[in-house]
Protein backbone atom coordinates (compact mmCIF):
# COMPACT_ATOMS: atom_id res chain seq x y z
CA UNK A 1 0.00 0.00 0.00
CA UNK A 2 1.10 3.38 -1.07
CA UNK A 3 0.00 6.69 0.76
CA UNK A 4 -1.30 8.81 -1.73
CA UNK A 5 -0.29 12.19 0.42
CA UNK A 6 3.73 12.36 1.21
CA UNK A 7 3.29 16.04 2.57
CA UNK A 8 3.07 16.53 6.34
CA UNK A 9 -0.08 17.43 6.56
CA UNK A 10 -1.96 16.68 9.72
CA UNK A 11 -4.21 13.38 8.83
CA UNK A 12 -5.96 10.90 10.49
CA UNK A 13 -6.14 7.32 9.28
CA UNK A 14 -9.52 5.05 9.36
CA UNK A 15 -9.12 1.54 9.47
CA UNK A 16 -11.92 -0.62 7.76
CA UNK A 17 -13.55 -3.38 9.70
CA UNK A 18 -16.05 -3.53 7.20
CA UNK A 19 -18.39 -0.91 8.29
CA UNK A 20 -21.59 1.06 6.97
CA UNK A 21 -20.68 3.87 8.20
CA UNK A 22 -17.01 4.26 7.56
CA UNK A 23 -16.97 6.95 5.21
CA UNK A 24 -19.11 8.72 7.69
CA UNK A 25 -16.27 8.79 9.78
CA UNK A 26 -13.86 9.87 6.89
CA UNK A 27 -16.74 12.45 5.71
CA UNK A 28 -16.52 13.78 9.68
CA UNK A 29 -13.37 14.01 10.25
CA UNK A 30 -13.03 16.46 6.92
CA UNK A 31 -15.90 18.32 7.96
CA UNK A 32 -13.67 19.40 11.46
CA UNK A 33 -10.66 20.46 9.11
CA UNK A 34 -8.78 17.21 9.42
CA UNK A 35 -8.10 15.53 6.49
CA UNK A 36 -8.51 11.59 6.56
CA UNK A 37 -8.19 8.68 4.63
CA UNK A 38 -9.82 4.92 5.10
CA UNK A 39 -7.11 2.43 5.07
CA UNK A 40 -7.36 -1.60 4.84
CA UNK A 41 -7.74 -2.97 8.88
CA UNK A 42 -4.70 -4.75 8.59
CA UNK A 43 -2.36 -1.94 8.04
CA UNK A 44 0.83 -2.56 9.01
CA UNK A 45 3.01 0.10 11.61
CA UNK A 46 5.61 0.74 8.86
CA UNK A 47 2.46 1.79 6.12
CA UNK A 48 1.46 4.06 9.24
CA UNK A 49 4.88 6.03 9.56
CA UNK A 50 4.84 6.33 5.42
CA UNK A 51 1.99 8.27 5.54
CA UNK A 52 3.68 10.98 7.65
CA UNK A 53 1.95 12.90 10.58
CA UNK A 54 -0.34 10.68 11.30
CA UNK A 55 -2.29 12.12 14.60
CA UNK A 56 -4.70 9.69 15.29
CA UNK A 57 -6.08 5.91 14.28
CA UNK A 58 -9.85 5.53 14.05
CA UNK A 59 -11.32 1.69 14.35
CA UNK A 60 -14.72 1.34 12.51
CA UNK A 61 -17.73 -0.27 13.30
CA UNK A 62 -17.97 -3.74 11.74
CA UNK A 63 -20.18 -6.94 11.08
CA UNK A 64 -18.78 -9.55 13.00
CA UNK A 65 -17.98 -10.16 16.44
CA UNK A 66 -14.04 -10.08 17.73
CA UNK A 67 -14.22 -13.46 19.06
CA UNK A 68 -15.03 -15.55 16.03
CA UNK A 69 -12.63 -17.21 14.09
CA UNK A 70 -11.72 -15.47 11.07
CA UNK A 71 -12.93 -11.61 12.47
CA UNK A 72 -10.68 -8.75 11.46
CA UNK A 73 -7.62 -7.66 13.38
CA UNK A 74 -5.93 -4.83 13.28
CA UNK A 75 -2.21 -4.93 13.73
CA UNK A 76 -1.85 -4.86 17.77
CA UNK A 77 1.68 -3.08 17.88
CA UNK A 78 -0.01 -0.06 16.34
CA UNK A 79 -1.21 0.54 19.89
CA UNK A 80 2.50 0.97 20.83
CA UNK A 81 3.16 3.87 17.96
CA UNK A 82 2.10 6.32 20.76
CA UNK A 83 -0.73 7.53 18.07
CA UNK A 84 -4.04 7.86 19.59
CA UNK A 85 -6.52 5.82 18.86
CA UNK A 86 -10.59 5.96 18.34
CA UNK A 87 -12.52 2.84 18.54
CA UNK A 88 -16.19 2.67 17.67
CA UNK A 89 -18.30 0.09 18.01
CA UNK A 90 -16.48 -3.20 16.97
CA UNK A 91 -13.36 -0.90 17.05
CA UNK A 92 -14.01 -0.26 20.80
CA UNK A 93 -14.72 -3.73 21.18
CA UNK A 94 -11.67 -4.77 19.51
CA UNK A 95 -9.69 -2.23 21.75
CA UNK A 96 -11.10 -4.15 24.77
CA UNK A 97 -10.13 -7.54 23.42
CA UNK A 98 -6.47 -6.21 22.44
CA UNK A 99 -5.84 -4.68 25.19
CA UNK A 100 -6.73 -7.60 27.59
CA UNK A 101 -10.48 -6.67 28.39
CA UNK A 102 -13.33 -9.43 27.58
CA UNK A 103 -16.08 -9.07 25.13
CA UNK A 104 -19.23 -11.40 24.88
CA UNK A 105 -22.69 -11.77 23.05
CA UNK A 106 -24.63 -9.22 25.06
CA UNK A 107 -27.76 -10.53 27.39
CA UNK A 108 -29.57 -8.01 25.12
CA UNK A 109 -28.81 -6.40 21.67
CA UNK A 110 -28.88 -1.91 21.34
CA UNK A 111 -30.37 -1.16 17.96
CA UNK A 112 -31.46 2.53 17.28
CA UNK A 113 -31.78 5.50 19.65
CA UNK A 114 -30.71 5.26 23.09
CA UNK A 115 -29.78 7.40 26.50
CA UNK A 116 -26.15 7.10 27.37
CA UNK A 117 -25.21 8.31 30.60
CA UNK A 118 -21.67 9.64 30.82
CA UNK A 119 -19.71 9.00 34.25
CA UNK A 120 -16.34 10.73 35.57
CA UNK A 121 -14.44 12.93 33.49
CA UNK A 122 -12.93 12.47 29.78
CA UNK A 123 -11.30 14.27 27.25
CA UNK A 124 -14.41 13.56 25.31
CA UNK A 125 -17.29 14.28 26.83
CA UNK A 126 -16.16 17.43 28.57
CA UNK A 127 -18.12 19.75 26.60
CA UNK A 128 -21.20 17.77 26.95
CA UNK A 129 -24.13 17.23 29.11
CA UNK A 130 -24.07 14.21 31.91
CA UNK A 131 -26.92 12.58 29.68
CA UNK A 132 -26.53 12.36 25.71
CA UNK A 133 -28.39 11.05 22.92
CA UNK A 134 -26.75 8.46 21.22
CA UNK A 135 -27.48 5.90 17.98
CA UNK A 136 -26.41 1.44 19.10
CA UNK A 137 -26.60 -1.04 16.45
CA UNK A 138 -24.57 -3.85 18.41
CA UNK A 139 -25.07 -7.17 19.67
CA UNK A 140 -21.80 -7.90 21.70
CA UNK A 141 -20.70 -5.75 24.52
CA UNK A 142 -17.70 -4.94 26.87
CA UNK A 143 -18.30 -6.88 29.77
CA UNK A 144 -15.25 -6.16 31.46
CA UNK A 145 -12.70 -3.25 30.68
CA UNK A 146 -9.15 -3.78 30.13
CA UNK A 147 -6.58 -3.27 32.92
CA UNK A 148 -5.74 0.78 32.93
CA UNK A 149 -8.75 1.79 31.27
CA UNK A 150 -11.98 3.75 33.21
CA UNK A 151 -15.67 3.43 32.41
CA UNK A 152 -16.45 6.86 31.06
CA UNK A 153 -19.89 5.90 29.83
CA UNK A 154 -23.03 3.48 30.37
CA UNK A 155 -25.77 2.70 28.28
CA UNK A 156 -29.72 2.88 30.09
CA UNK A 157 -28.80 -1.04 30.52
CA UNK A 158 -25.87 -0.71 31.85
CA UNK A 159 -23.66 -2.20 29.69
CA UNK A 160 -20.01 0.05 29.16
CA UNK A 161 -21.07 2.51 26.30
CA UNK A 162 -17.31 4.46 26.59
CA UNK A 163 -14.20 3.75 28.09
CA UNK A 164 -10.75 5.31 27.96
CA UNK A 165 -7.05 4.50 28.88
CA UNK A 166 -5.74 8.31 28.87
CA UNK A 167 -2.45 7.50 29.69
CA UNK A 168 -2.10 5.17 26.19
CA UNK A 169 -4.38 7.68 24.49
CA UNK A 170 -6.38 4.56 23.54
CA UNK A 171 -9.91 5.96 23.75
CA UNK A 172 -13.15 3.98 22.68
CA UNK A 173 -17.31 4.54 22.57
CA UNK A 174 -19.91 1.85 21.78
CA UNK A 175 -21.84 4.12 19.70
CA UNK A 176 -22.09 5.81 16.71
CA UNK A 177 -20.69 9.16 16.59
CA UNK A 178 -20.66 9.71 13.45
CA UNK A 179 -24.02 9.42 12.48
CA UNK A 180 -26.81 12.46 12.88
CA UNK A 181 -28.73 10.05 15.11
CA UNK A 182 -26.20 11.19 18.04
CA UNK A 183 -27.30 14.85 17.78
CA UNK A 184 -23.65 15.60 19.91
CA UNK A 185 -21.25 12.97 18.24
CA UNK A 186 -19.68 15.36 15.60
CA UNK A 187 -18.91 17.26 19.24
CA UNK A 188 -17.36 14.29 20.44
CA UNK A 189 -15.63 13.67 17.70
CA UNK A 190 -14.15 17.11 17.60
CA UNK A 191 -13.19 16.61 21.26
CA UNK A 192 -11.01 13.77 20.48
CA UNK A 193 -9.63 14.80 17.26
CA UNK A 194 -8.76 18.16 19.45
CA UNK A 195 -8.12 17.15 23.28
CA UNK A 196 -6.40 13.94 22.15
CA UNK A 197 -4.65 14.05 18.69
CA UNK A 198 -4.04 17.88 19.03
CA UNK A 199 -4.78 18.52 15.28
CA UNK A 200 -5.14 22.05 14.07
CA UNK A 201 -8.45 21.77 12.05
CA UNK A 202 -6.64 23.54 9.20
CA UNK A 203 -7.83 21.65 6.20
CA UNK A 204 -9.54 22.39 3.19
CA UNK A 205 -10.73 20.86 0.15
CA UNK A 206 -9.56 23.44 -1.52
CA UNK A 207 -6.03 23.03 -0.40
CA UNK A 208 -5.73 20.44 -2.55
CA UNK A 209 -6.27 22.08 -5.43
CA UNK A 210 -2.69 23.68 -6.03
CA UNK A 211 -1.35 19.98 -5.20
CA UNK A 212 -3.71 18.41 -7.77
CA UNK A 213 -2.71 20.79 -10.26
CA UNK A 214 1.00 20.54 -9.83
CA UNK A 215 0.90 16.20 -9.68
CA UNK A 216 -0.67 16.54 -12.97
CA UNK A 217 2.34 19.43 -14.38
CA UNK A 218 4.75 17.07 -12.92
CA UNK A 219 3.47 13.61 -14.31
CA UNK A 220 2.85 15.03 -17.87
CA UNK A 221 5.92 15.57 -19.25
CA UNK A 222 6.06 18.58 -22.08
CA UNK A 223 6.01 16.50 -24.73
CA UNK A 224 2.91 14.28 -24.01
CA UNK A 225 -0.86 15.08 -23.86
CA UNK A 226 -3.96 14.17 -22.27
CA UNK A 227 -7.34 12.87 -23.06
CA UNK A 228 -10.51 13.53 -20.73
CA UNK A 229 -13.72 11.91 -20.88
CA UNK A 230 -16.51 13.65 -19.84
CA UNK A 231 -19.98 13.47 -19.35
CA UNK A 232 -21.21 17.21 -18.69
CA UNK A 233 -21.19 15.99 -14.72
CA UNK A 234 -19.25 18.03 -12.26
CA UNK A 235 -16.72 14.97 -12.00
CA UNK A 236 -15.70 14.75 -15.18
CA UNK A 237 -15.82 18.84 -15.86
CA UNK A 238 -13.87 19.39 -13.04
CA UNK A 239 -11.03 16.78 -13.87
CA UNK A 240 -10.96 18.65 -17.65
CA UNK A 241 -10.35 22.33 -15.73
CA UNK A 242 -7.87 20.90 -12.82
CA UNK A 243 -6.02 19.24 -16.42
CA UNK A 244 -6.25 22.27 -19.02
CA UNK A 245 -5.17 24.42 -15.74
CA UNK A 246 -2.12 22.31 -15.56
CA UNK A 247 -1.19 21.38 -19.07
CA UNK A 248 -3.26 23.82 -21.21
CA UNK A 249 -3.57 22.81 -24.81
CA UNK A 250 -2.14 19.76 -24.40
CA UNK A 251 -5.58 18.33 -22.93
CA UNK A 252 -7.94 16.87 -25.35
CA UNK A 253 -11.43 16.62 -23.92
CA UNK A 254 -13.82 13.38 -25.50
CA UNK A 255 -17.23 13.20 -25.13
CA UNK A 256 -18.82 10.35 -25.96
CA UNK A 257 -22.30 10.11 -26.58
CA UNK A 258 -23.81 6.21 -26.01
CA UNK A 259 -27.31 7.38 -26.53
CA UNK A 260 -27.98 6.76 -22.54
CA UNK A 261 -28.30 10.70 -21.97
CA UNK A 262 -30.75 12.80 -20.29
CA UNK A 263 -33.00 15.04 -22.79
CA UNK A 264 -30.80 17.81 -24.01
CA UNK A 265 -27.64 16.98 -22.42
CA UNK A 266 -25.37 16.86 -25.34
CA UNK A 267 -26.18 20.51 -26.52
CA UNK A 268 -25.40 21.02 -22.68
CA UNK A 269 -22.13 19.11 -22.37
CA UNK A 270 -21.19 20.67 -25.53
CA UNK A 271 -21.65 24.03 -24.35
CA UNK A 272 -20.35 23.62 -21.11
CA UNK A 273 -16.98 22.67 -22.59
CA UNK A 274 -16.99 25.75 -24.70
CA UNK A 275 -17.38 27.78 -22.26
CA UNK A 276 -14.47 26.17 -19.70
CA UNK A 277 -12.56 27.25 -23.45
CA UNK A 278 -11.30 24.23 -23.86
CA UNK A 279 -9.53 24.24 -27.14
CA UNK A 280 -9.68 20.41 -28.64
CA UNK A 281 -12.89 18.71 -28.09
CA UNK A 282 -13.78 15.60 -29.80
CA UNK A 283 -17.21 14.52 -29.69
CA UNK A 284 -18.04 11.18 -30.76
CA UNK A 285 -21.79 10.06 -31.34
CA UNK A 286 -20.99 6.13 -30.62
CA UNK A 287 -25.01 5.90 -29.81
CA UNK A 288 -26.23 2.82 -32.29
CA UNK A 289 -22.74 1.09 -31.60
CA UNK A 290 -23.57 0.92 -27.71
CA UNK A 291 -27.19 0.69 -28.23
CA UNK A 292 -26.42 -2.47 -30.71
CA UNK A 293 -23.98 -3.70 -28.40
CA UNK A 294 -27.09 -3.79 -25.28
CA UNK A 295 -29.34 -5.64 -27.21
CA UNK A 296 -31.36 -8.24 -25.11
CA UNK A 297 -29.25 -7.55 -22.10
CA UNK A 298 -30.91 -7.77 -19.25
CA UNK A 299 -28.58 -8.23 -16.38
CA UNK A 300 -27.39 -4.66 -15.08
CA UNK A 301 -24.32 -5.28 -14.20
CA UNK A 302 -23.61 -6.73 -17.70
CA UNK A 303 -24.61 -3.99 -19.11
CA UNK A 304 -22.45 -1.96 -17.17
CA UNK A 305 -19.51 -4.04 -18.40
CA UNK A 306 -21.13 -3.82 -21.96
CA UNK A 307 -20.34 -0.10 -21.54
CA UNK A 308 -17.25 0.13 -20.06
CA UNK A 309 -15.86 -1.87 -21.99
CA UNK A 310 -17.26 -0.01 -25.46
CA UNK A 311 -16.07 3.34 -23.62
CA UNK A 312 -12.66 2.27 -23.91
CA UNK A 313 -12.79 0.65 -27.45
CA UNK A 314 -14.12 3.96 -28.70
CA UNK A 315 -11.66 5.72 -26.64
CA UNK A 316 -8.96 3.97 -28.34
CA UNK A 317 -10.17 4.75 -31.44
CA UNK A 318 -10.51 8.15 -30.73
CA UNK A 319 -6.89 8.63 -28.97
CA UNK A 320 -5.58 6.39 -31.99
CA UNK A 321 -5.84 9.81 -34.13
CA UNK A 322 -3.75 12.09 -31.54
CA UNK A 323 -0.30 12.11 -31.47
CA UNK A 324 1.18 12.22 -28.14
CA UNK A 325 -1.20 10.72 -26.02
CA UNK A 326 -0.18 9.07 -22.66
CA UNK A 327 -2.69 9.30 -20.34
CA UNK A 328 -6.48 9.18 -20.16
CA UNK A 329 -7.87 11.30 -17.35
CA UNK A 330 -11.23 10.38 -15.27
CA UNK A 331 -13.42 11.70 -12.69
CA UNK A 332 -13.46 9.16 -10.38
CA UNK A 333 -14.38 10.13 -7.03
CA UNK A 334 -13.99 8.01 -3.50
CA UNK A 335 -17.07 6.96 -3.59
CA UNK A 336 -17.24 5.31 -6.98
CA UNK A 337 -13.88 3.75 -5.48
CA UNK A 338 -15.69 2.32 -2.71
CA UNK A 339 -18.30 1.02 -4.28
CA UNK A 340 -16.44 -0.84 -6.99
CA UNK A 341 -14.19 -2.46 -3.94
CA UNK A 342 -11.27 -0.55 -4.78
CA UNK A 343 -11.13 0.81 -1.25
CA UNK A 344 -10.74 -1.11 2.15
CA UNK A 345 -9.80 -4.82 2.83
CA UNK A 346 -13.09 -5.67 3.58
CA UNK A 347 -15.29 -3.52 1.25
CA UNK A 348 -17.30 -5.81 -1.05
CA UNK A 349 -18.34 -4.92 -4.51
CA UNK A 350 -21.94 -3.33 -4.90
CA UNK A 351 -21.48 -1.96 -8.35
CA UNK A 352 -19.49 -1.84 -11.03
CA UNK A 353 -18.33 1.96 -11.83
CA UNK A 354 -17.46 1.89 -15.91
CA UNK A 355 -14.66 4.47 -14.41
CA UNK A 356 -12.59 2.20 -12.50
CA UNK A 357 -13.86 -1.37 -13.62
CA UNK A 358 -12.66 -3.44 -16.75
CA UNK A 359 -10.34 -1.03 -17.92
CA UNK A 360 -8.07 -3.30 -19.93
CA UNK A 361 -4.19 -3.44 -20.00
CA UNK A 362 -4.61 -2.94 -24.48
CA UNK A 363 -5.74 0.34 -23.18
CA UNK A 364 -2.01 1.69 -23.25
CA UNK A 365 -2.57 4.77 -21.48
CA UNK A 366 -1.42 5.79 -18.04
CA UNK A 367 -4.65 6.53 -15.99
CA UNK A 368 -4.91 10.19 -14.25
CA UNK A 369 -7.57 10.59 -11.71
CA UNK A 370 -7.32 13.93 -9.27
CA UNK A 371 -10.71 13.41 -7.80
CA UNK A 372 -10.33 10.22 -6.52
CA UNK A 373 -9.88 10.97 -3.02
CA UNK A 374 -12.68 14.06 -2.57
CA UNK A 375 -16.42 13.11 -1.91
CA UNK A 376 -18.77 15.17 -4.27
CA UNK A 377 -19.51 18.19 -2.17
CA UNK A 378 -15.70 18.83 -2.35
CA UNK A 379 -15.69 18.34 -5.52
CA UNK A 380 -17.97 21.01 -5.96
CA UNK A 381 -16.21 23.68 -4.06
CA UNK A 382 -13.57 22.55 -5.96
CA UNK A 383 -15.49 23.51 -9.22
CA UNK A 384 -16.50 27.08 -8.05
CA UNK A 385 -13.07 27.80 -7.29
CA UNK A 386 -12.27 27.19 -10.84
CA UNK A 387 -14.75 29.11 -12.17
CA UNK A 388 -17.02 26.42 -13.63
CA UNK A 389 -20.79 27.44 -14.22
CA UNK A 390 -23.65 26.59 -12.01
CA UNK A 391 -24.99 24.37 -14.33
CA UNK A 392 -22.49 21.83 -13.92
CA UNK A 393 -21.96 22.56 -10.50
CA UNK A 394 -25.07 22.12 -8.96
CA UNK A 395 -27.20 19.52 -11.41
CA UNK A 396 -27.40 16.09 -9.57
CA UNK A 397 -25.56 13.34 -9.75
CA UNK A 398 -25.71 11.45 -13.08
CA UNK A 399 -24.33 7.67 -13.31
CA UNK A 400 -21.76 6.81 -16.21
CA UNK A 401 -23.84 4.03 -17.98
CA UNK A 402 -26.22 6.89 -18.52
CA UNK A 403 -29.75 5.96 -18.60
CA UNK A 404 -29.23 2.10 -18.57
CA UNK A 405 -29.04 1.30 -15.22
CA UNK A 406 -32.63 3.13 -14.62
CA UNK A 407 -34.17 1.30 -16.80
CA UNK A 408 -34.91 -2.65 -15.75
CA UNK A 409 -33.83 -5.50 -18.32
CA UNK A 410 -33.55 -4.97 -21.47
CA UNK A 411 -32.47 -1.28 -23.16
CA UNK A 412 -35.66 -0.64 -25.82
CA UNK A 413 -36.35 2.33 -27.85
CA UNK A 414 -39.60 2.74 -25.99
CA UNK A 415 -38.03 2.27 -22.79
CA UNK A 416 -35.33 5.01 -23.45
CA UNK A 417 -37.54 7.32 -24.73
CA UNK A 418 -40.07 6.87 -21.79
CA UNK A 419 -37.07 7.20 -19.11
CA UNK A 420 -35.49 10.30 -20.81
CA UNK A 421 -39.04 12.08 -21.05
CA UNK A 422 -40.06 10.99 -17.75
CA UNK A 423 -36.59 12.36 -16.23
CA UNK A 424 -36.78 15.69 -17.84
CA UNK A 425 -40.23 16.04 -16.33
CA UNK A 426 -39.26 15.09 -12.58
CA UNK A 427 -36.24 17.90 -12.82
CA UNK A 428 -38.40 20.57 -14.42
CA UNK A 429 -40.64 19.73 -11.61
CA UNK A 430 -38.28 20.15 -8.78
CA UNK A 431 -37.05 23.28 -10.58
CA UNK A 432 -40.43 24.52 -10.51
CA UNK A 433 -41.04 24.25 -7.38
CA UNK A 434 -37.83 25.91 -5.66
CA UNK A 435 -36.33 21.80 -4.36
CA UNK A 436 -34.13 21.22 -7.06
CA UNK A 437 -30.94 22.11 -4.43
CA UNK A 438 -32.60 20.59 -1.55
CA UNK A 439 -32.23 16.93 -2.87
CA UNK A 440 -29.42 14.99 -3.58
CA UNK A 441 -31.25 13.01 -6.36
CA UNK A 442 -34.79 13.10 -8.31
CA UNK A 443 -34.98 11.14 -10.85
CA UNK A 444 -37.79 8.49 -12.97
CA UNK A 445 -36.90 4.61 -13.01
CA UNK A 446 -38.69 2.45 -15.87
CA UNK A 447 -39.53 -0.95 -15.40
CA UNK A 448 -40.09 -4.16 -17.22
CA UNK A 449 -43.39 -4.88 -15.69
CA UNK A 450 -47.15 -3.34 -16.94
CA UNK A 451 -49.76 -2.22 -15.37
CA UNK A 452 -53.45 -2.32 -16.70
CA UNK A 453 -54.98 1.47 -17.00
CA UNK A 454 -57.59 3.34 -18.72
CA UNK A 455 -57.38 6.01 -21.28
CA UNK A 456 -59.64 6.97 -23.37
CA UNK A 457 -62.13 5.02 -22.19
CA UNK A 458 -60.54 2.19 -23.32
CA UNK A 459 -57.94 -0.88 -21.54
CA UNK A 460 -54.57 0.26 -21.93
CA UNK A 461 -51.45 -1.71 -21.13
CA UNK A 462 -48.32 0.72 -20.35
CA UNK A 463 -45.17 0.78 -18.46
CA UNK A 464 -44.57 1.53 -14.75
CA UNK A 465 -42.13 4.85 -13.51
CA UNK A 466 -41.05 4.50 -10.10
CA UNK A 467 -39.77 8.34 -8.84
CA UNK A 468 -36.66 8.13 -6.45
CA UNK A 469 -35.43 11.05 -4.33
CA UNK A 470 -33.20 11.40 -2.01
CA UNK A 471 -31.74 13.10 0.45
CA UNK A 472 -27.64 12.74 1.24
CA UNK A 473 -24.17 14.65 2.54
CA UNK A 474 -22.02 12.70 -0.13
CA UNK A 475 -24.13 9.74 -1.87
CA UNK A 476 -22.43 7.08 0.27
CA UNK A 477 -25.73 6.88 2.59
CA UNK A 478 -28.83 8.48 1.74
CA UNK A 479 -32.60 8.94 2.93
CA UNK A 480 -35.44 8.93 0.70
CA UNK A 481 -37.22 12.27 0.38
CA UNK A 482 -40.99 12.84 1.42
CA UNK A 483 -41.97 14.47 -1.92
CA UNK A 484 -45.12 17.23 -0.90
CA UNK A 485 -47.68 15.57 -2.09
CA UNK A 486 -48.86 18.30 -4.52
CA UNK A 487 -45.40 17.94 -6.41
CA UNK A 488 -46.20 14.43 -6.63
CA UNK A 489 -49.18 14.88 -8.11
CA UNK A 490 -48.18 17.09 -10.97
CA UNK A 491 -45.55 14.81 -11.94
CA UNK A 492 -47.70 11.86 -12.00
CA UNK A 493 -50.20 13.63 -14.05
CA UNK A 494 -47.33 14.73 -16.01
CA UNK A 495 -45.53 11.94 -17.06
CA UNK A 496 -49.11 9.80 -17.27
CA UNK A 497 -50.48 12.05 -19.44
CA UNK A 498 -47.56 13.37 -21.52
CA UNK A 499 -45.23 10.18 -21.79
CA UNK A 500 -46.44 7.95 -24.40
CA UNK A 501 -47.05 4.23 -22.86
CA UNK A 502 -46.91 4.87 -19.14
CA UNK A 503 -50.02 4.06 -17.24
CA UNK A 504 -48.89 4.02 -13.49
CA UNK A 505 -46.59 6.04 -11.68
CA UNK A 506 -44.77 5.07 -8.48
CA UNK A 507 -42.34 6.12 -5.52
CA UNK A 508 -39.41 4.35 -3.60
CA UNK A 509 -39.21 5.08 -0.40
CA UNK A 510 -36.21 2.86 0.98
CA UNK A 511 -33.23 4.78 2.06
CA UNK A 512 -29.27 4.11 1.56
CA UNK A 513 -28.87 1.80 3.10
CA UNK A 514 -30.17 -0.85 2.58
CA UNK A 515 -30.83 0.03 -1.04
CA UNK A 516 -28.31 1.67 -3.22
CA UNK A 517 -29.60 5.32 -4.95
CA UNK A 518 -29.33 3.94 -8.72
CA UNK A 519 -31.82 1.06 -9.06
CA UNK A 520 -29.40 -1.24 -11.42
Amino acid sequence: MTPRDGTTREKVLILDFGGQYTHLIARRCREAGVYSEIVPFNISPEEVGRYGNVKALIFSGGPRSVYEDGAPHPNRELLELNIPVLGICYGHQLLAEKCGGRVVRGSKAEYGRTTVNLVGDSKLFSTLPKRIEAWMSHGDAVLEPPEGFKVTAVSEDNLIAAMENPEKRLYSVQFHVEVKHTPLGREILRNFLKNVAGCKFDWRPLDTLGEMVRNVAETVAEYEKVICGVSGGVDSMTTAAIIQRAIGDRLHVIFIDHGLLRKGERELVLESLRRLQIENIHFVDASREFLTALKGVRDSEEKRRIIGRLFVEVFERTAADIDGVKYLAQGTIYPDRVESGATGALTSLIKSHHNVAGLPERLGLKLIEPLKDLYKDEVREIARALGLPSSVIDRHPFPGPGLAVRIEGEVTAEKLRICQEANAIVEEEFRRAGLYGSVWQAFAVVLDSRWVGVKGDARSVGHIVVIRAVTSEDGMTADWYPIPAELMDRISRRITNEVEGVVMVAYAITSKPPATIEPY
